[in-house]
């Protein structure tokens, strides 16, 4: 068995090693300093509060230097019943989680870039009150955690693309 995993470890090494032209997409400095100058405005609720928090842990946000553009939030939720038992109640929940932003570069103001992505999870709905609404909280983290992860995606891809302006 190592004899034949040996030969196949060393082809693929050979293989990866001879991508020319291949660079991490966090390995441009102006990806990680822009992200990190990114300003967020979330809309009031718990959602919205968690969505800044991850987009800002996301972004490495730099509080000390001042921002290259703002960022601005718009949610939307729903909650569909799954799994409904025969006394019709359900057992299983589906959260979508919407994000739509907006952009702009500072000062101008200048829409930069918008964009809208979506979430959907699932969840367990318990028959106790405190556990049922602790998984609700619960899916609501995980939702925007990964709106954060696929917004952070989406501009740093952008911006090590050339970031330019939209002119809208």
């Amino acid at each position: 068995m190592k004899q034949v995993l040996a030969p196949a470890l060393i082809a693929a090494t050979l293989a990866l090693g001879g991508c020319a032209g291949f660079q991490p997409l966090y390995a441009q400095s102006d990806v990680t300093r822009n992200l990190a100058s990114i300003q967020v405005t979330a809309p009031a609720g718990r959602t919205g509060y968690l969505m800044r928090q991850h987009l800002d842990d996301r972004f490495a946000k730099d509080h000390s230097a001042p921002a290259r553009y703002t960022m601005e939030l718009a949610l939307a939720e729903a909650r569909y019943p799954r799994g409904v038992r025969i006394d019709n109640v359900a057992t299983r929940y589906e959260y979508v989680l919407t994000a739509t932003y907006v952009l702009r570069d500072q000062p101008s103001g200048a829409l930069a870039r918008q964009g809208q992505v979506r979430v959907e999870l699932t969840y367990d709905s318990a028959d106790q009150p405190y556990a049922s609404i602790s998984a609700q909280q619960d899916a609501q983290d995980r939702a925007a955690d990964e709106a954060a992860r696929r917004i952070e995606l989406e501009l740093a891809v952008w911006l090590a693309n050339g970031a330019k302006v939209a002119a809208r």
